[in-house]
């Protein structure tokens, strides 16, 4: 091993700045050169590769986003772009790949690997936080933190108005953002893809809450939940005279200064994933268990099946479930 490429691919998310920061730096101190692959795998396909030396990513741990810049390429799906992102990478003389992205930049190594004998390595970048096999992916911390700090901001207002508000965040499929974020500022309701609810159920439960004075509702919603502004139409039609407002954090969630725990977490990871390549390892994905860095085959990660915190979930609607 004596070249390596790393490439950030998919939604952006913080912390993946740290891990090409930690790769470029580890990796040179091992005697190895690095080479980044602009715009993940259609700048892989595409032949956009560059030396990376520990002066290129100087300043870039804390800054989110990816100085790499990301892509989505359905191009790397078909045989001809696979086979084209493999040429680049041998024209280069690259021996391995350190892939930053979530599920579906996990399946373009896989393939790399499997098929193409690749030499590959995932690290888990994604916001949402539904990866199973690992406990936290880089960015999840910050965008939980940005959430929770727009709803506490949001409060302010809502409270001297005694108006309540629906707020929508990302996460696609996974409630872990409106959970982790919905307890921890103090949200009266949280609403999230892995339980069932009727919006009767919501309805009863807000007018009740109103039947108390509590007139400043908070209720976040995941993505994969239900929408915000069609809620808020249903809330106006069923309890009439009611002050609420909808809005959606959005990409808000993917920008910022990484936190210090996707900082870390993206330079752990990436060491490790650059001692996997020096070792030999390959097609195999890197994560974090119990705040232990551990690898596992790319295979059996992907096919695992992403569990829900209820004791989290339960303890927040028994916090808040008081009136």
């Amino acid at each position: 091993m004596k070249r390596i490429g790393v490439l950030t691919s998919g939604g952006d998310s913080q912390g993946m700045n740290a891990a090409v920061y930690a790769t470029v730096r580890y990796a040179t101190e091992k005697g190895l050169e690095v080479y980044g692959i602009e715009l993940g795998y259609k700048g892989l396909i595409e032949g956009k590769v560059r030396k990376l030396s520990v002066t290129d990513v100087d300043d870039i741990i804390y800054r989110g986003g990816t100085i790499l810049k990301t892509a989505r390429c359905e191009e790397m799906k078909t045989v001809e772009g696979q086979k084209q992102a493999v040429k680049t990478l041998t024209d280069n003389g690259i021996d391995g790949l350190v892939v930053i992205g979530g599920d579906g930049s996990f399946n373009g190594a896989k393939v790399l690997s499997t098929q193409y004998g690749v030499k590959t390595m995932g690290i888990p970048g994604t916001i949402d936080n539904d990866l199973a096999y690992t406990d936290f992916t880089l960015g999840f911390d910050t965008a939980v933190n940005v959430v929770m700090n727009t709803i506490t901001m949001l409060r302010d207002t809502m409270s001297c108005n005694d108006r309540n508000c629906i707020v929508q965040v990302m996460g696609r499929n996974c409630g872990d953002i409106a959970l982790y974020a919905g307890i921890t500022s103090a949200a009266e309701m949280i609403l999230v893809p892995e339980v069932p609810f009727t919006m009767d159920e919501v309805v009863a439960r807000l007018q009740r809450n109103m039947s108390h004075g509590k007139n400043d509702n908070i209720i976040v919603v995941a993505e994969g939940a239900g929408k915000a502004e069609e809620m808020r139409a249903i809330f106006k039609e069923r309890i009439p005279g009611i002050n609420i407002r909808s809005m959606i954090v959005g990409h808000l969630q993917r920008g910022g200064d990484a936190s210090f725990q996707d900082r870390l977490l993206g330079v752990r990871m990436a060491s490790h994933a650059v001692e996997c390549l020096i070792e030999g390892k390959t097609n195999r994905v890197v994560g974090v268990r119990h705040n232990v860095i551990i690898d596992e085959d790319i295979v059996e990660a992907l096919s695992a099946r992403k569990s829900f915190n209820m004791d989290l979930y339960n303890l927040a609607n028994k916090l808040v479930d008081t009136f």
